[in-house]
Parts: C-alpha cells; sequence; structure tokens
C-alpha cells in the first residue's frame, strides 16, 4: 500500500512540474514583450520651435491636460482623482520638475511610459492613462510630446497616492491585467485605404483615445476598442455609440458636418454638451483643419451597427396621460426656444424632433441636461454658445420624467418613457 500512495505521488509531483513547465511556456510566449524604438532626435534632443509647436498640438490631441490638471491648479501638475470601479486614480505631475515630476526623465523613459504602459523605474502603469490607445503613437511624435512637455513651467507639486482597494492596488494584479489584455504596438497604416482615413485612425484610436469613453468595458475595466457606446463611470453621462445610426453613428453624417461638430461643437443637426463639450474645447478645436477632416473621414467609414427597430407604445391611459402632463410642461418652459414641433432654432436651439440625443435607449443624457442644464463648448467657430438653463430646481422627479417622456414620443420619436426613478438617480450626480 505504501509503494502504491508513493508511486501515486511521484506521479502526482511530475504532473505538476508539467503542468508549470507548460504554465511558463505559456507565460513567456504570451506576456507582452517591451518595445525600444530609438529616437530619431539627437542624442541631446534639441527642442527647435518646430518640434515644440508639434508637441503642442499632440498635447492637445491626447488632451492631456484635462487629467493632468485639478480644476483651479498648476496645467499638467496632476493631482486630479479619476473615479473608476476599482477605486480612485490620481494623476502624477507630468511639468518637468525634477523632484516631483518628469524633469529627470529621458526620452526613451518617456516612450517608455506612453508606448509600453512603464514607469522610469519600470512600474507598472495602471490603464487610467490610456497606454492601451498612447501605444500606437509613433516614436517621433512621442518625441515631440516629450519636448514640449519638458519646454513647460516646472511645478514642485508632490503625486498623491492611487485609492485603490486589494487586490488592485498590486502590481501582480495589474501584471495579470497586461498578460489579458495589453499588447504593445505602434499604429500601423491599413494600405487599401487614403493617408486621410489612416491619419484619422491614428487620432482617433491613439492620442484620441476615442475609445476610452465610447466602448464598453469587462469587468476587469479593460475596453473592447468597439466604439459601440458605453455608460462613464458612476453612470453620470452616456457616451453614445460611434457605429449605430440611432446613436452618433456618423455613417449618413457629410464629413464637413462631423467636421464642423467636432471642431466648434455645433452644427446645422447636432451640439456637443457634457464631457465631449469639455473634449472640443480644450482638444479638439486646436486641430488643424486637415486632422479634424482625416477623423471626421474615418469615423463615417466606421462599420454601421444596425439600427434598433423603433419601439412601438400602446397607447396605454397611464402613458396618455403622461404624455399630457409633459406637453403642458413643454408648452410652459421649452416651446420658446425648441417649437411648438420641436423643430427647434438650429444650430443655437436644437431640434428635438427626430434628435437621436433625445431617443436613444439610455436617457442619461436627456436627463442630466434638463436636471442641470448645460452649454455647447466656447469655440472659434462658436465664440458665444448659447446655453441650456437648468431645470432641476423647478420640476421634480415626476415633472421631469413626464417632460422627457412626452419629448422622446412626440414628432416621430419613438423611445421608451422615463421613470421618476431613474430621474432621482441622477439629480445628485456629480456635475463634472
Amino acid at each position: 500500500m505504501d509503494t502504491i500512495h508513493s508511486r501515486n505521488g511521484r506521479r502526482a509531483i511530475a504532473l505538476l512540474a508539467i503542468v508549470l513547465k507548460a504554465l511558463a511556456v505559456w507565460l513567456f510566449l504570451a506576456w507582452p514583450r517591451e518595445q525600444h524604438m530609438p529616437s530619431a532626435a539627437s542624442a541631446d534632443f534639441a527642442a527647435s520651435p518646430a518640434v515644440l509647436a508639434r508637441g503642442a498640438v499632440l498635447a492637445r490631441a491626447g488632451d492631456c491636460m484635462a487629467c493632468h490638471t485639478v480644476r483651479g491648479g498648476a496645467p499638467y501638475a496632476g493631482g486630479r482623482l479619476l473615479a473608476t470601479p476599482f477605486g480612485a486614480i490620481a494623476t502624477p505631475n507630468i511639468t518637468p520638475d525634477r523632484a516631483s515630476g518628469i524633469g529627470a526623465w529621458s526620452a526613451d523613459d518617456f516612450w517608455r511610459a506612453l508606448h509600453n504602459g512603464k514607469s522610469r523605474d519600470g512600474r507598472l502603469l495602471y490603464p487610467a492613462f490610456p497606454y492601451p490607445n498612447y501605444t500606437k503613437v509613433t516614436r517621433a511624435d512621442a518625441d515631440a510630446l516629450y519636448a514640449y512637455l519638458h519646454a513647460l513651467p516646472a511645478v514642485r507639486q508632490p503625486n498623491a497616492p492611487h485609492q485603490l482597494r486589494f487586490p488592485y492596488n498590486t502590481q501582480a494584479a495589474l501584471a495579470g491585467w497586461r498578460l489579458l489584455y495589453f499588447t504593445p504596438a505602434v499604429f500601423a497604416p491599413t494600405p487599401t485605404r487614403s493617408p486621410e482615413w489612416n491619419r484619422g485612425a491614428y487620432l482617433v484610436e491613439g492620442l484620441g483615445h476615442c475609445s476610452a469613453c465610447h466602448s464598453a468595458r469587462n469587468s476587469a475595466g479593460a475596453s473592447d476598442d468597439a466604439l459601440g457606446g458605453a455608460l462613464l463611470p458612476g453612470g453620470a453621462w452616456y457616451a453614445p455609440s460611434l457605429t449605430a445610426a440611432g446613436e452618433a453613428g456618423q455613417q449618413q453624417i457629410a464629413v464637413a458636418e462631423i467636421g464642423a461638430l467636432l471642431h466648434g461643437g455645433i452644427s446645422s443637426s447636432a451640439s456637443v454638451a457634457g464631457p465631449m463639450a469639455e473634449v472640443v474645447e480644450a482638444s479638439l478645436q486646436h486641430l488643424a483643419d486637415a486632422d479634424i477632416t482625416a477623423m471626421a473621414v474615418y469615423l463615417q467609414a466606421l462599420p454601421a451597427t444596425p439600427r434598433v427597430p423603433a419601439q412601438t407604445l400602446a397607447p396605454t391611459p397611464q402613458l396618455l396621460q403622461l404624455k399630457q402632463q409633459g406637453r403642458q410642461l413643454y408648452d410652459k418652459h421649452c416651446v420658446a426656444c425648441h417649437g411648438a414641433d420641436g423643430e427647434g432654432m438650429p444650430p443655437h436651439y436644437p431640434a428635438l424632433a427626430g434628435n437621436r440625443a433625445l431617443t436613444m435607449e439610455s436617457a442619461v443624457n436627456p436627463i442630466r441636461l434638463v436636471l442641470h442644464g448645460g452649454f455647447a463648448p466656447a469655440t472659434g467657430g462658436n465664440p458665444r454658445p448659447y446655453g441650456m438653463p437648468p431645470y432641476g430646481h423647478l420640476l421634480n422627479d415626476a415633472e421631469v420624467a413626464a417632460l422627457l417622456s412626452y419629448l422622446r414620443a412626440s414628432w416621430g420619436n419613438q423611445a421608451a418613457p422615463v421613470s421618476a426613478r431613474s430621474v432621482n438617480a441622477l439629480r445628485g450626480a456629480a456635475l463634472d
């Protein structure tokens, strides 16, 4: 009997050794290799005016200041807490201060962070810093961005610690995440596409990191990069699908119209609000016309998601009563700007009839706009934007729900009613 147990024990150990060896081989083959690409710049990296100007545009394209600047704080000095399902990430100081910023970093160190998601000391970075997108950035663009950041005023501001729960605050958990969801790779142009389309893809997929908001994430926080729409952290805003015709799909929109919306925040048929207004104001309006057009070309060419059939709602007594109440509220508060038939006065007062932002399955954005109001961004093309005043202090939850239910089911609109509970859930939501 002892001999049998001994033999079984040796077999178990041998089997375990085989499994561990197979696991080691798999880890070796699957582990994301750190990629190095030599700088095209000279060793001392002379930051010419042209390089600095290019870096400034790239910093705008990546909207770096949005995350690395606390409201009212020094630009790029970090300290902003970014909410995630796993806790809060504190953004670092990226000014050229040697003690608390990136002043001691070389161009290679900066490339390592941008492309490989690793800090100067080899520490793995959290993908709240969107290196899964930034890995597509070319070495020449990374060097120009590095030069620009190093030309900024140095700000001494120590970095705050992250506020992440266990085990998400461990490097081991982050290593596992990277093994599953990250592979470094510079953007590769598609030969069958035009240079303009490829430039747009480079900006949208890379520095623009549009998928960070507009793509769904799994339980591990990894993006599917499908641009199919997603609720932002906390459910306070919905970033609409860029492929669905019933949301923000651009397949049937003229390139010039898409470009006007991206560059100026308004077009003849749409306007932006909420986080997208901030993106247009701080980032997109500062890009060259050619880059905006390239992004528009790329967005227009995205594969279209099939349209979801319009909802046909049975005219129940409850629904008719809700619409009647909503119509009265609309006549009192909204008709002066948006018209008796929801036709609006574009571009400043958008039409509500056929408005895709109003009839998406998610009613989060229109609820927030009725409760808290909103402005299109101030841009060169729209320097004095018209605003939507807040009505949260005038209307209770049931009234907001009735108003939006009426808007979503009038003038040809066909979308589900809004509940007072949904309104209440957003009444106290943070405004940024």
